[in-house]
């Protein structure tokens, strides 16, 4: 349930059009709702702004189904992320709406294109090629949560011209999700150009040494840019997500 269901079910109750009883029972689920194997935040978008996301890795599809179903009453949108392709073709076939984006393993359901709120725009920038399926979470979470999203493929640093020419387009963007595996020193190059805010991701890719992205975290979190955040490893969810979140807050 979010600000505008609450509004509405108060606003008629006001008015004498619906009644107590019947709104204690629209709203008796807006806390949580137990179904035994997961209890659902109905009151996530009231706190956060966006509803509860699905952590698809580890659920059966008959579990993400449900969850999403009992989502669906209440919102205009649902998140699933890390998400097989043999189970997002389950989950289509009994849940109609749904898009499936397989690089970056997500699913969505909207019942409306989310509306712009972001006051900025957001510019997902990679490294690599290989680094492309991590920044596609991330780009398409922030762009589910209401952000304008740009993206820039492929700019590390052992060809850096190639960044400098976007050079424009990242001197204006409000917030930067930077996307790197190997050494990970993109963020720490982009992030000495810019006053914005950004937000570094590691990615597992790289050969023996990269540790799975031990060594780009590491790199990451020891950069002299002071204004770099760093999420976990492969984590283009949160990076999106945070990068929203900066992206609502309001300068007064």
């Amino acid at each position: 349930m979010n600000q505008n269901d609450l509004t509405k079910i108060l606003s008629l109750v006001a008015k004498g059009s619906l009644s107590v009883e019947d709104a204690k029972s629209q709203l008796k689920n807006i806390s949580f709702e137990n179904i035994d194997f997961a209890q659902i935040d109905h009151h996530r978008s009231l706190r956060k702004g966006f509803p509860e996301v699905i952590f698809g890795q580890g659920k059966t599809s008959g579990q993400i189904i449900e969850i999403m179903e009992k989502i669906i009453i209440h919102e205009d949108i649902v998140l699933v992320t890390r998400l097989e392709k043999e189970k997002a073709q389950k989950i289509s076939s009994k849940i109609q709406g749904t898009q499936y984006f397989e690089d970056a393993k997500l699913m969505w359901f909207k019942k409306n294109e989310p509306k712009i709120t972001g006051f900025g725009q957001i510019l997902v920038i990679t490294a690599g090629t290989s680094d492309i399926p991590v920044a596609k979470e991330a780009l398409l979470t922030a762009h589910a949560m209401g952000n304008e999203v740009k993206s820039i493929f492929d700019v590390g640093v052992a060809g850096i011209h190639r960044l400098f020419a976007h050079q424009e387009q990242i001197m204006t963007a409000a917030v930067i999700i930077v996307v790197a595996g190997m050494e990970g020193a993109l963020p720490s190059v982009v992030a000495g150009m810019v006053k914005a805010p950004v937000i570094a991701v590691p990615t597992s890719i790289g050969y023996g040494t990269s540790f799975g992205g031990m060594t780009a975290l590491l790199g990451m979190l020891n950069s002299c840019s002071s204004n770099i955040a760093v999420v976990n490893i492969d984590n283009g969810f949160g990076a999106g997500f945070m990068a929203s979140s900066i992206n609502h807050v309001s300068v007064a």
